[in-house]
């Protein structure tokens, strides 16, 4: 029997359908809840959290720096790192936001995989010492020796490097397409445009900025030709909620190509940051231009495939999706790996930070950060407090937003 088609999301259908699907994706799993719960974080911290952080140097943060935030990004050149892959919360402000939200999107993850507690305990010591290790005196700034030494990337970053590495552009319109046609199959992920929608993005690719960007990737000709082949509304995570979201699927037609070869474009609107910034910085005012220029200082790899415009009065950011492109994603925490992933992912942020410091701010914040340790700990005290409330705060929040998810989809 075939199966039925999805019935197509219409324009003005969109918000009640994209809170649905947050519902449901938040309810999945006490981990999926935190990621998706960036807002509440922060009001923790400012309203209900009883532990005073340290203040670090200022220097652009993530913002939202858990677990599925990072993972092997394609540079332009070619080069492929693990960096940080989502930067709309990013600003200047305090690295030990980052530290905070990192440890508690791994300690749920350890308590989803049935992991002891001392596991998450081990995992804050591992991840404190390779954040540091990121600070310490012979730390390169050059970002193709941020990776680790073989053996001590852990064996599933390691396969996920070399998968990303095979990866064409077959794998990548399999994944997002449903196939090399150039065509974006509307269904359950995209939905049909609004007639504006679809000639503002026909004018963004006809920009110049926008040409420059695609032709600037792995050594494209720069007087290929740029069109639209398709496009569509794009419900990808919780962040779509409300907000400019679209595929693009751009053909690239060289003079000497007899075919045209294809890209794809995700155009994202820049909303405010939750991540409180410090007061006394200069930023870029505009959201799209500071997701832009937050990625350039973090993961060098994205930002130089980014840009920042506007698109029916609002600020998105453009990025071309390269098949490298992966997010660590953890179904289930061995024991005798947790450790090690800690200390990985977090000397990757460890070197995003130190390399926007100076010497003498990065032995500032490594003197600080080696503070308050307990003697049964190797970890801050702050650190481990934060986490202890915040696991405990998430934990209350997830049932209750599955107990009034369930109640809303049974009376609905």
């Amino acid at each position: 029997m075939k199966k039925a088609s999805p019935r197509l999301v219409q324009p003005d259908e969109r918000g009640p359908v994209l809170i649905e699907r947050r519902n449901l994706k938040m309810a999945a799993s006490a981990h999926a809840y935190v990621r998706g719960s960036t807002v509440r974080f922060y009001e923790w911290l400012e309203q209900g959290g009883r532990t005073e952080l340290p203040e670090g140097p200022g220097v652009w943060i993530c913002g939202d720096c858990h677990v599925g935030n990072l993972g092997p990004i394609g540079g332009a050149d070619g080069d492929l790192e693990v960096q940080i892959r989502d930067l709309d919360q990013t600003v200047i402000g305090n690295p030990a936001h980052d530290l905070v939200r990192l440890a508690l999107s791994l300690a749920t993850a350890a308590r989803g995989s049935d992991l002891p507690g001392v596991t998450t305990a081990r995992m804050l010591e591992a991840m404190m010492a390779g954040y540091e290790a990121a600070f310490e005196a012979g730390a390169s700034d050059d970002r193709r020796d941020q990776a680790c030494a073989g053996s001590e990337v852990p064996a599933a970053v390691r396969k996920l490097m070399r998968d990303a590495a095979r990866r064409s552009w077959k794998h990548l319109a399999d994944e997002r397409i449903e196939g090399l046609d150039p065509v974006i199959p509307l269904g359950r992920r995209f939905w049909p445009l609004q007639d504006e929608e679809r000639q503002a993005l026909e004018e963004l690719v006809a920009s110049e900025e926008v040409h420059a960007l695609v032709a600037s990737l792995r050594g494209r000709d720069s007087q290929a030709k740029v069109s639209i082949a398709d496009s569509a509304f794009w419900r990808k995570g919780c962040s779509s909620l409300g907000n400019l979201r679209f595929a693009v699927l751009a053909a690239i037609q060289a003079a000497e190509d007899r075919r045209a070869r294809y890209c794809l474009l995700d155009v994202k609107e820049a909303i405010t940051a939750a991540a409180p910034r410090y007061a006394d910085v200069a930023m870029p005012r505009d959201n799209a231009a500071r997701v832009v220029e937050g990625a350039r200082h973090l993961s060098p790899n994205l930002g130089q495939r980014m840009l920042a415009t506007r698109l029916l009065g609002k600020g998105v950011f453009v990025r071309e999706l390269l098949p490298q492109d992966l997010k660590i994603e953890i179904e289930r925490l061995v024991q005798d790996e947790a450790a090690a992933l800690a200390r990985y992912l977090a000397t990757v942020v460890g070197h995003a930070h130190s390399r926007q410091m100076s010497i003498q701010e990065r032995k500032a914040w490594l003197g600080e950060l080696q503070r308050n340790r307990s003697k049964r700990l190797d970890a801050p005290s702050w650190l481990w407090r934060a986490v202890v409330e915040l696991v405990a705060s998430h934990e209350a929040a997830y049932l209750e937003h599955c107990r009034r998810y369930a109640l809303e989809t049974r009376a609905a």
